[in-house]
């Protein structure tokens, strides 16, 4: 499987972080004689044009926020948990007329109550639809006035470009409607799920977006937007080696939000049936190949997805691809496996963006054709995609 860092999902805890000027002295002294002044020629002076300074309109910019903020926040909501250990704060937003709420599953993991919280103040208990442990995303369901509920308009995270401004807005520490800015700092993250695969190692949850916008203990299941006011991804975790005065995470400047797209597939699913069922081919590779060991594999390039396992009976096995066999110099790292170089005649540099296609462009029971390097011989395999056990 993938290696992993390090990652704090972001569930509500609380901490308080808590010209010299000097004056000239007055001259003192004789009055000089006056002396005869000698006229001078002047040389001439090299005169460039000055090149106009575009100022940024911050005003408009500012209005922009202002405006966002006033037609978004009343679809997205603060939510308390009660659990048999105690209890826990997040965020989630309004996903239909209906009363379905989107957050994470992370947040109601465990809940014995659940109350969500709407920015008029009034306040509702919900009931829990269904759970998706592979992008961390959870459907509950509140009876409310039809006046409280005010769905938010899903974007598409494939139209999403890094560098773009993106904006947060959801319950951390507790202080519920606060608003932080950013950009998207990356697209196609692959982080760890929370579900079991066969092997005993998690399952790959794919196509999270990066972003530098504050993301808090908290934030955890409340909508990130682009400045149009759609939402582009639901807030996940933040990978931080940073703590307040009591030990608790906080952010770094690096933050994963699920993408839309992913959103848009497993919610509706959930709603209907409680679940939904993601592809699985059954293969573990390692990410992101340090050079040394990719010599040590013999592969003739640095970009493609390396099979380090295949599950028994899976539907990679079946297609026919191989993983490594021969020992190498680093423990674990087995030769003679395949390196997978595209899916359906799209080039994949890593597991990421092979996950990140799969995700959102296939579903169980279909086909995906590998193109795979097996030595120095391509090959083309075709893998019926089941679903994930």
């Amino acid at each position: 499987m993938k290696r992993y860092f390090a990652l704090t999902v972001a569930i509500f805890v609380l901490a308080l972080a808590l010209l010299a000027c000097q004056a000239a002295a007055p001259l003192v002294g004789s009055t000089p004689e006056p002396t005869a002044l000698v006229s001078a020629a002047l040389p001439a002076l090299d005169v460039t044009p000055l090149v106009p300074v575009s100022i940024p309109n911050l005003t408009g910019q500012q209005e922009t926020l202002v405006g966002l903020y006033t037609r978004v926040y009343p679809g997205v909501v603060s939510i308390r948990v009660a659990t048999a250990s105690g209890g826990s704060q997040g965020s989630g937003f309004v996903f239909d007329t209906d009363g379905h709420i989107v957050t994470n599953q992370h947040v109601v993991d465990g809940a014995k109550q659940i109350e969500v919280d709407f920015p008029s103040g009034f306040k509702a208990y919900g009931k829990l639809v269904g759970v998706d442990l592979d992008s961390d995303l959870a459907v509950i369901k509140v009876n409310v006035p039809a006046e409280e509920l005010h769905p938010l308009l899903l974007g598409d995270s494939y139209q999403v470009q890094v560098g773009q401004q993106v904006v947060a807005i959801g319950n951390p520490f507790g202080l519920s409607g606060t608003m932080t800015l950013g950009i998207v700092s990356a697209l196609g993250r692959t982080l760890p799920s929370q579900h079991d695969s066969p092997s005993g190692a998690k399952f790959s949850a794919a196509d999270l977006i990066q972003t530098d916008a504050a993301i808090n203990p908290g934030n955890s299941g409340g909508p990130l937007f682009n400045l149009n006011g759609a939402v582009i991804g639901v807030n996940r975790a933040i990978r931080t080696e940073s703590a307040n005065a009591v030990g608790e995470p906080v952010n770094s400047g690096i933050g994963f939000a699920i993408a839309s797209n992913i959103v848009r597939r497993v919610i509706p699913a959930i709603i209907a049936t409680g679940k939904y069922d993601y592809p699985y081919m059954g293969l573990s590779s390692l990410d992101d190949l340090p050079l040394a060991e990719i010599e040590m594999l013999g592969l003739t390039q640095t970009t493609g997805v390396y099979v380090t396992d295949v599950q028994p009976g899976s539907p990679a096995e079946k297609a026919g691809v191989l993983a490594g066999t021969t020992d190498t110099a680093v423990q674990g790292l087995k030769s003679g496996g395949d390196l997978i170089i595209a899916i359906d005649g799209t080039t994949i540099k890593n597991f990421s963006e092979m996950m990140r296609y799969l995700v959102n462009n296939k579903g169980a029971g279909d086909t995906v054709v590998l193109t795979i390097l097996r030595g120095s011989e391509k090959v083309e395999l075709a893998v019926v995609l089941g679903k994930r056990p």
